[in-house]
Order: C-alpha cells, then structure tokens, then sequence
C-alpha cells in the first residue's frame, strides 16, 4: 500500500533540509513530476500551505520550477553552511564518554564534508578531554581520523568495563564490634520510649536571646538572571562548573520543611536562598562568566547585587532538637539576704 511522505514543514523549518528529505523518501517510489508536485503540497501546513494556495492557477510547470520557488520563498530560514573550521568548536563535555563524542564528532566531519585528514585529527586532539587516550595521541600522533577510530575502540572498551565496575561496587564489609559501647547520657535504655519532645528551630522565638557581638554576615549578594535559578542551573556549560552537594533528602536544612532547594535535592529552604549555591554564582558572576545571564545586561539598568531575604536565614544545617539551659542562681549571682 502506497503511503505519502512523512515530512512536514510549516514555514519555520530549513527549506533546503525539507526538500532533502522529500527527495530521499521520492526516492523509494519514484513517480513523474506532477505526482511529485502534488505530493510536495501534501507536506505542507499552515503558513507553507497558505503560500502555496496564493500562488496563481496554472503557474506550476515542473516540480524544478516549484523547488526554485519553494527555496526563494523561504531562503532566510536556511542554516549557514557548516566551514572546516567548525571542527574546532567540537569539544568533549564532562562527564561525556569517549564513544559519544567521537560519534557527535564524526557526524560533524560528515557535515563539514571536508577531506583536510590533517586538521581534523589536530581539531580533534583539541577538543578530547585530558586522560590516557590523549596521552596516547601525544605519544603516537595518528595520520587519519579512521586510524583514530581504530585506536579507540580498546580505550571504550576499557571505558566501559570500568564505568559498569563503578555502578557494582560491593558494599564495605562491617567492622567487628569488639567491645560494648557505654551507654550515652540521657540515652532512651532498650525497651523504654524515649520521652523527650524535639521541636525545630525558630529564630522569631529565640530573638534577643543570647545577643552579644554581632557577627559578620556571611551570605552571598544576590543577583538578578534573565531566568529562574532552577533553569539557570540546569544549563549544561553553567552546571558542569557548579559542585552539587551531596543528596541529603532524609534531612530538613533549614526552618522551613515545606520548601524545596532543587540544589541540594532536599526541603528545608528554597533555592533563591541557598547559600551554596549563592556563594558559587556569586564567583561565576566575579569572573565574568555569567555576564550575558545577568538581567542588568537585558534591560541597561544596573542592579548590581541586592541583600537576600531573611528567608532561611539559619538553614542546610540538619535540625535534630533543642538544648535548654538554666543560667544565674546563687551560683550566678542571684538574689542572696544578709544576716543582720
């Protein structure tokens, strides 16, 4: 049973990209030009189609002669044509395995279409991330990008042999307990419920208590992005420079058990007031890199850094309860009655 071509396009698309994949799929059935014409339109939608509808009665001579008029319509949608030397923009992520980029590598040769063996294996020692088969590329310097790829494959073997080894790591054995451990102060004894009530931290109950030398603020300033941190950070060039806490979603970090840091995976605080993650986009923002994110280069007004909100002023320390203390007395210099 004959289908029609699966490809569309809605007037926002590469027409040049269109017309490849339309000849391609035309390819497989044949067909003469007015079946090719007629088929074209059925690929069409929206803006596209209403262009095609616009054109007068009887104007469509040939299937060439409406491919020319397809392209004129929509040359600005076009991509610029890949140069050689988009090679050297091709560059090994964190994280990314051996396999992966020289597959996302060989896709961009093939894309460039040049035949220059010399600058793309130099393009690609440049882009390889530092490890043994860069080494081996210093030591052996390879002539063609296959005898690239030949070389490689005992290195991705070996790359995922050690990968799979990571995910099956064998728990550690437990220490032998050699003597009995004494039993703690205040510690519940076996078979008794502990009596004691634990409420979190709340610093509006406990303010004017204990105040003495105030001490220095360590917040991070606060900046303005052109989008929320939670997007923010999800940027891959932004978050491989970032170190992510470890989880610790079985902890409260903070005097607010209902919001959620999507930082450090855990309630307690939200992420506007993080102080890891402030601290850490606060160096980003010193060293220039997060200057096109800054919503002061968007709008040309400077805010500059603004003091956070007492939102989660105490937080990512865990809450585990509250110690009362008894001052003053005798002892401390309470009330005392002379003897006449």
């Amino acid at each position: 049973m004959f289908t029609g071509p699966k490809v569309t396009f809605t007037g926002m698309e590469d027409s040049e990209a269109h017309l490849t994949a339309f000849h391609t799929q035309m390819m497989l059935v044949g067909g003469y030009d007015v079946v090719r014409c007629k088929l074209f339109m059925s690929t069409l939608t929206g803006m596209a189609m209403d262009w095609f509808i616009s054109l007068p009665e009887g104007h469509i001579t040939s299937f060439a002669q409406l491919s020319r008029l397809f392209r004129e319509q929509y040359l600005a949608n076009r991509a610029p044509s890949p140069v050689s030397y988009d090679l050297f923009d091709v560059k090994q992520y964190q994280g990314e395995t051996l396999k992966e980029y020289i597959s996302r590598f060989g896709a961009q040769v093939v894309k460039v279409g040049t035949t220059d063996e010399p600058m793309i294996v130099y393009a690609f020692r440049k882009g390889v991330c530092p490890g043994p088969f860069s080494e081996s590329l210093i030591r052996s310097q390879p002539v063609t990008f296959a005898e690239i790829r030949r070389r490689a494959v005992a290195h991705i073997a070996a790359e995922s042999e050690v990968s799979e080894k990571r995910r099956n790591v064998a728990p550690a054995k437990p220490r032998a307990q050699t003597r009995i451990q004494p039993q703690r102060v205040m510690e519940a004894a076996p078979g008794k419920k502990d009596q004691r009530v634990y409420h979190p931290y709340d610093p509006k109950k406990n303010k004017g208590k204990g105040q003495g030398r105030p001490r220095e603020s360590n917040r991070p300033p606060r900046y303005e992005f052109v989008m929320g941190l939670t997007d923010l950070i999800t940027i891959p060039n932004i978050a491989v420079r970032l170190k992510v806490p470890e989880e610790t979603s079985d902890k409260v970090l903070g005097p607010k058990p209902g919001m959620w840091c999507e930082f450090h995976k855990g309630f307690g605080h939200s992420i506007n007031s993080c102080l890891a993650l402030g601290h850490q986009l606060a160096e980003l923002v010193k060293c220039g890199f997060l200057k096109d994110y800054l919503l002061e280069k968007r709008t040309g007004q400077s805010l500059g850094s603004q003091p956070a909100s007492s939102e989660g002023q105490q937080h990512e320390v865990p809450i585990h309860g509250e110690i009362h203390t008894i001052a003053g007395g005798f002892s401390g210099g309470g009330c005392r009655v002379k003897a006449l």
